[in-house]
């Protein structure tokens, strides 16, 4: 049972520190996407638009420069708002870029199990890489749409450009469908989907590019 264990937690290992270094050729969310093939092209930081990574930053993990791969006081402030919450189906979560990343990588959607084991691959995950190479790594795996993974995929789909080439604005309407892709549509926004589009371009103004280029 013990060896049954560790096999995965050694393969996992073995894979963030070849990832380290390594562009990644897929994830466990692409093997398990109901749409195939799935579109996804890998793109190097210095391929990417800036306002790329500022975006997903200002939108999920603003605390990202700062926190070790868990954002306890992201997850104290979600559980009391998921408490107050506990009679509606209103929830909100307190995962990290990192979290995601590894949940994106490495294991499957939903459930209380996945987010035990996430939490200790984050953890190895903002040990062993830069912030930087995080971010590389999200963005070129994050899904923005049935089987659009990653942020060129996505530039070209949406907006038919390169990630290269993305502007502040669409890189803003990219990350307002994080985390939830399934849900919004970049071609198709809800009202609140664009208010919050805006709110990550406000954002994006306030934080500014060295936020996430000075890491």
């Amino acid at each position: 049972v013990l060896m049954l264990l560790l096999s995965p937690a050694v393969l996992i290992t073995l894979l963030i520190l070849i990832f380290a270094v390594v562009p990644v050729p897929t994830s466990s969310f692409m093997l398990q996407s109901s749409v195939k093939p799935v579109a996804h092209q890998w793109v190097p930081m210095e391929k990417i638009a800036p306002w790329a990574a500022l975006a997903v930053v200002a939108a999920e993990d603003q605390r990202f420069p700062q926190h070790w791969g868990l954002d306890t006081q992201a997850m104290w402030s979600a559980a009391k708002r998921n408490w107050r919450n506990r009679h509606t189906n209103h929830r909100v979560g307190g995962s990290t870029i990192t979290q995601q990343l590894a949940k994106n990588l490495f294991l499957w959607p939903g459930g209380y199990i996945r987010k035990i084991i996430e939490a200790p691959i984050a953890l190895l995950i903002d040990l062993l890489w830069s912030k930087q190479r995080i971010l590389e790594v999200y963005l070129n795996v994050v899904e923005f749409g049935p089987g659009i993974y990653g942020i060129e995929a996505a530039a070209q789909r949406y907006f038919w450009v390169s990630a290269s080439q993305l502007s502040r604005w669409q890189a803003a309407q990219l990350a307002a469908i994080l985390p939830n892709p399934s849900m919004r549509h970049v071609w198709r926004p809800t009202d609140s989907q664009t208010q919050r589009a805006r709110w990550i371009e406000q954002q994006m103004q306030q934080l500014g590019l060295a936020y996430t280029r000075d890491m």
